[in-house]
């Protein structure tokens, strides 16, 4: 007889007559399964980054349940039938946090990056269920000590508390990762974003990407666990990580994926010293770096391409990124491979055509200098190519920041020549997508002119100061500096005139700037609401989700829910919630329930409009997103007993 099944032999007190039915669990069995599942989760090693925190919380909460279960056990008398029902209840609630700690424990760290909204809420449904849980628990009958009802009674209050915050989300985290999401302009790339994304998800080694890649696996794997569109999310940002490490980019879906070499007998071992670190894969063309490791060519470059100035193997900072053939462990790998029958692939060596010489350095040296030329057409040359340099290299942007450039390239923004403007304004965005370059330009005072430049330059001018603000408002005192030197307005009105780029570079700037609380007014007090409407109206634009993801940030305050709560804007969400792609339809959702969350008129005004039957369309095919907040608007129409 399984425990499921067993009933009181003798051995549990008085719980034998409790009056529980036949082939229901006695107490004894529920306290133990209750016992076994917090001492599970007490096991868990780590939990993931973004969830750590709440994590750890609940497994604490969890573990004043112990002393309570002991007392349990010993309890002399039986538990009547609403007792054990309350039993089972708290059962059912730990079941729930078990579950969900084993997600935060185990699962794509990516994901869990991506759906954090998602499982926070999912974290608040667990609160809910232990207090609904612990408010039934019958204290008399069980007889609880004092001391222990006063730890039930202080966990209580916790999980209140609890219920009630919405302020654990990393913000930073949440705005890279719409910058890497939402990025279609090759231009704006940042890859320090991409970089900073790895380090805050620990996914910075080959090792952490190998697991990572199972774990997604085993995402894509489970039937109706993510969206389709969140998968898809999931590896696009994996690949690029793996991008950075110069690892190759494989369909991580297909579990046959194999490495593209001819198959090898099982009982072959190849020396560890023909695999590349990086990769892990026999090198074809290894080369030394300044740190004396080895490493593919090829993999070596990306790893430089990517920003990095240390040795992926010890992490020393390198003294420089030449490289250096190393023709003996050539030799061997090729006498190898002959002797074993191993052919590998012949990979065309890309990066050598984007190699940066050391002897190139005087280049750069001279072109520094020629920036403070009295000859005006000296100037301009030296600060195109200095732009051009910069524009893809990163080992040129790290020299040419190094030589003393930023200093000098910051008074060129006030040279009424155009296009000497022009290029030094672009040349300080191509070298701010180096993260240490970004506090350096800051250093330098370069907003207020980049500000004057975006206000009275050309089109093109004009354009790039956007995006070189939007790059530098990464870092969150940039956000308070930008709005402060009135650079809100002028990134307003390129929304409201610009080219499609233009309005791309503007509207990418102003959602970083108003994800900080005061800038949500300056930009409501600027004129920022018109555009944007204007965008949801001309949808070949294609910037329809951006506008409303500002339009989601400016509802938090009452100031844009005044001002875009209007029955016209109500209709328009309508509109994308009937007939917009799924985006569309996950971002209109989410701004009607923040205006509906406060003013009940506008769930009226939607309900006249139809929004009913759309809501439940999305709650059964939307995104993972569009779906909680249809569900919640749903709710919320209940209340009002609005429901036809």
């Amino acid at each position: 007889m399984d425990a499921g099944e067993r009933d009181g032999d003798g051995e549990d007190g008085g719980w034998e007559n409790s009056g529980v039915d036949k082939g229901t669990k006695s107490p004894a069995v529920l306290v133990d399964e209750m016992v076994t599942m917090i001492e599970y989760v007490s096991r868990f090693g780590d939990y993931r980054r973004t969830q750590k925190k709440e994590c750890y919380n609940l497994v604490r909460r969890l573990k004043i349940f112990l002393p309570f279960f002991d007392e349990i056990r010993h309890l002399g008398s039986p538990i009547s039938p609403n007792g054990v029902a309350s039993l089972y209840k708290l059962k059912k609630a730990i079941r729930l946090a078990t579950k969900l700690l084993k997600t935060c424990n185990e699962s794509s760290k990516i994901f869990l990056a991506f759906e954090g909204e998602a499982i926070m809420i999912k974290f608040h449904t667990v609160y809910v269920k232990l207090t609904q849980a612990l408010e039934e628990l019958p204290f008399d009958e069980l007889q609880v000590s004092d001391e222990v009802r006063e730890q039930i009674q202080l966990m209580l209050t916790q999980l209140t508390r609890a219920k009630k915050r919405t302020d654990t989300q990393d913000i930073e985290l949440a705005v890279d990762l719409m910058a890497v999401s939402s990025q279609t302009d090759e231009r704006n790339a940042d890859i320090a974003i991409v970089e900073r994304i790895a380090k805050k998800l620990e996914l910075h080694t080959v090792e952490d990407l190998k697991i990572e890649t199972v774990a997604v696996q085993k995402l894509a794997k489970g039937r109706g666990s993510t969206s389709e569109s969140t998968q898809q999310q999931t590896i696009r940002l994996l690949n690029k990580f793996k991008q950075l490490l110069g690892m190759e980019i494989t369909n991580i879906l297909d579990d046959t994926s194999t490495p593209q070499m001819s198959r090898k007998p099982q009982s072959l071992v190849i020396p560890n010293e023909f695999l590349c670190p990086i990769t892990l894969e026999i090198m074809r063309d290894p080369v030394i770096v300044a740190s004396g490791q080895t490493f593919e060519r090829e993999s070596i470059q990306k790893w430089f391409d990517s920003n990095h100035r240390t040795c992926p193997k010890t992490r020393q900072t390198l003294a420089h990124l030449s490289v250096a053939p190393n023709y003996a462990l050539k030799n061997l790998i090729t006498q190898w491979c002959e002797k074993n029958n191993i052919h590998l692939p012949k990979k065309e060596d890309q990066a050598s055509s984007k190699r940066f010489l050391v002897e190139d350095e005087d280049k750069i040296a001279r072109l520094v200098k020629e920036l403070s030329s009295s000859q005006l057409e000296v100037q301009r040359k030296a600060v195109k190519n200095i732009r051009m340099l910069s524009k893809e290299n990163p080992e040129a942007r790290v020299l040419i920041a190094k030589r003393g450039a930023i200093p000098r390239l910051v008074p060129l923004l006030s040279y009424p020549d155009s296009k000497i403007q022009e290029h030094a304004v672009t040349a300080l965005l191509n070298l701010s997508i180096d993260e240490s370059n970004k506090r350096l330009i800051t250093d330098e005072r370069a907003i207020p002119p980049i500000i004057e430049v975006l206000r009275h330059g050309s089109m093109e001018t004009r354009e790039n100061s956007a995006a070189a603000l939007f790059s530098l408002s990464i870092l969150d005192e940039n956000k308070v500096t930008i709005a402060l030197e009135d650079g809100i307005p002028p990134l307003v009105d390129l929304l409201r005139i610009g080219t499609i780029r233009g309005k791309r570079d503007a509207v990418t700037a102003l959602f970083s700037l108003s994800l900080n609380h005061l800038n949500k007014v300056r930009a409501i007090e600027a004129g920022i609401v018109p555009p944007l409407l204007e965008l949801l109206e001309d949808k070949n634009q294609g910037m329809v989700d951006e506008a409303l993801s500002i339009l989601l940030l400016l509802a938090t305050v009452p100031e844009g829910r005044q001002e875009i709560g209007q029955l016209s804007f109500i209709e328009t969400l309508v509109e994308f919630i009937r007939d917009g792609t799924p985006k569309n339809k996950e971002c209109a959702t989410s701004v009607l329930l923040e205006l509906s969350s406060s003013n009940s008129s506008h769930i009226l005004a939607a309900l006249q409009f139809g929004v009913y039957e759309h809501l439940v369309r999305i709650t059964q095919s939307g995104t993972n997103r569009a779906q909680r907040k249809a569900n919640a608007l749903i709710q919320l129409m209940s209340k009002c007993e609005q429901i036809p």
